[in-house]
């Protein structure tokens, strides 16, 4: 059965999350990973405090480790490679750890030197973000290009489905567009409880750190066609590297990278990991889309069977 993979970024956790998989995979959620991260996965995943998992630099590892840890439970059952994948954001990096492009401990050392760096980013400046509702991209632009022209320094930073853009920039921009987001043909705009301006110039100091970080971890040709938030094209085995550290201040092309696979005869996809997000905007970004969903251990025989029937 042709699918394609999709796995979760930033947003997803939960504390709680992941417990079966603490119980079946302590070679990847262990104590290898607590040394990589310098605190406990386990504690932090099942117990939190939300606010502490919430953090940037805690959400990241743990969404990829989890995802990761799914995907390889699913693959061993599934055994049948998918014809493509893509992660949003954090998730990408899943992506490519599930192709083979990097091991698993060395992506969780990337993420992990990933999600500091953007914490560290974000505290250098006060900045947001925010969902808008309801428009289309050249309205967004519009916007931005309004708030840009008075000074402003507000980007895009997801184009994650059809009615589903976020915006970035300054505190200042965010409370601009809370103002003015209906007169520039915005139905609604709401701020999103995030540490800072992601995928944009803003994270700047970011992609430094993960440049370098990138620099000393051996990338290999990866085994299935996995997308490229930055490019929504299929990631080229010689500018990985490159890529996914330009993909700090450039906006995720989800939507147009779904939509490419569907172009390239996709149409069943496949959410793995907490959460169900990438599962919602594939459904709204493919018409006729099946989506299924990998949350847990227990849904894996169940969505092997439904894409059996598939075939």
């Amino acid at each position: 059965m042709s699918y394609a993979a999709l796995f979760p970024g930033q947003g997803s956790q939960a504390v709680g999350m992941g417990a079966d998989l603490f119980e079946a995979r302590p070679d990847l959620l262990g104590e290898r990973a607590d040394e990589i991260l310098g605190w406990s996965l386990r504690e932090m995943c099942l117990n939190g405090p939300e606010d502490k998992l919430t953090r940037t630099e805690h959400a990241q590892p743990a969404l990829f480790a989890l995802s990761y840890a799914l995907w390889d439970e699913f693959a061993r059952v599934m055994a049948t490679q998918p014809a493509a994948a893509a992660g949003h954001s954090l998730g990408e990096y899943t992506a490519l750890a599930a192709a083979g492009v990097f091991a698993y401990h060395d992506g969780l050392s990337l993420v992990s030197e990933r999600g500091r760096a953007m914490a560290a980013a974000a505290d250098l400046v006060p900045t947001g973000m925010a969902a808008v509702i309801g428009a289309d991209e050249e309205t967004v632009s519009r916007l931005v290009a309004a708030n840009r022209a008075r000074g402003g320094r507000m980007s895009v930073a997801n184009f994650n489905a059809p009615g589903q853009i976020v915006v970035a920039g300054a505190v200042e921009d965010i409370e601009w567009l809370a103002d003015n987001a209906r007169a520039h043909g915005v139905r609604r705009a709401i701020p999103l409880n995030v540490a800072g301006a992601f995928h944009t110039e803003f994270m700047e100091p970011a992609r430094e750190r993960v440049a370098s970080a990138l620099s000393r971890v051996g990338l290999r040709e990866p085994a299935f066609k996995v997308w490229s938030n930055t490019t929504a094209e299929e990631h080229e085995s010689g500018t990985i590297a490159e890529t996914l550290a330009r993909q700090m201040v450039s906006p995720v092309r989800f939507s147009d990278s779904l939509r490419s696979m569907a172009r390239g005869g996709t149409g069943v996809f496949v959410h793995v990991g907490p959460g169900d997000v990438t599962a919602g905007m594939a459904r709204r970004t493919v018409d006729g889309a099946e989506v299924l969903t990998v949350n847990r251990l227990d849904d894996i025989d169940e969505v092997v069977a439904s894409l059996s029937t598939m075939a």
